[in-house]
């Protein structure tokens, strides 16, 4: 585990010093870095939670023009059924022009339910989330469902030192114009190396949409997370799911 985990720590430290290097131009790939903890419920613990922290930059690995920061806290109704509450902030930058401050900073609480199917290899999570948004002081609703498949490769579950394949799909809606509001799409190769870590490293494309146009962008998307084992936990099948 050792090397391959030492890899991804250094390219998450890579992504965050080399994220503060502004250019004038534009890029039409950026850079997604996701770190995440999570406190799993489980058939003998039902509350469970997480933490996230997100760093987004305008060009491959430079270019830093936002973060994120969030938390929440989750429900096992059964191995199937979690309920979560979770609240967030988020800040959108010029990348050419740190100095200013954001541009866009953003409240957020939301509500979620997610489902799991198991179907032998296959795993499907769906997940469907209602938000409640303040944009620079402006209140929003947003209204979120995401399709997410996972493909152990090695293994028939995803456990340790399992290789798998990320794939989802999730569209936004709101109850203002234009209704249907982004979607946004990722394929990811993942492994996770013990009960513990997890890391993926893929593609990741968002496409938002206003009443006039269309604009989408492709990144490249890291992701390592941390989950917490409470002693005596009781086993169950997890998927190594992304929390944004």
């Amino acid at each position: 585990m050792s090397r391959s985990f030492n890899i991804i720590v250094l390219a998450f430290i890579l992504l965050v010093i080399s994220a503060f290097k502004a250019k004038a131009q534009d890029s039409k790939t950026g850079t997604w870095g996701i770190a995440t903890v999570v406190l799993p419920g489980d058939s003998s613990h039902k509350w469970g939670g997480y933490s996230e922290l997100q760093v987004r930059t305008n060009g491959p690995f430079t270019q830093f023009q936002y973060y994120e920061a969030k938390a929440g806290v989750s429900y096992d109704l059964n191995k199937d059924f979690t309920a979560l509450i979770g609240t967030g902030t988020y800040h959108t930058y010029d990348y050419a022009d740190l100095g200013s401050g954001p541009n866009t900073n953003e409240f957020r609480v939301w509500e979620q339910m997610t489902v799991n199917q198991f179907l032998y290899r296959l795993k499907f999570e769906h997940r469907y989330r209602v938000e409640q948004r303040w944009v620079n002081g402006d209140y929003r609703n947003r209204f979120r469902y995401r399709l997410n498949m996972f493909i152990p490769l090695n293994n028939t579950k995803i456990v340790a030192k399992t290789w798998f394949i990320s794939i989802f799909d999730e569209v936004f809606f709101n109850n203002k114009a234009p209704n249907f509001e982004r979607n946004r799409i990722s394929a990811a190769l993942g492994y996770q190396f013990d009960k513990k870590w997890i890391a993926q490293a893929g593609w990741i494309n968002q496409r938002n949409y206003t009443t006039t146009q269309s604009s989408g962008k492709n990144n490249i998307m890291l992701m390592l997370m941390y989950r917490i084992i409470r002693k005596n936990a009781g086993q169950s099948e997890r998927v190594p799911t992304t929390t944004d």
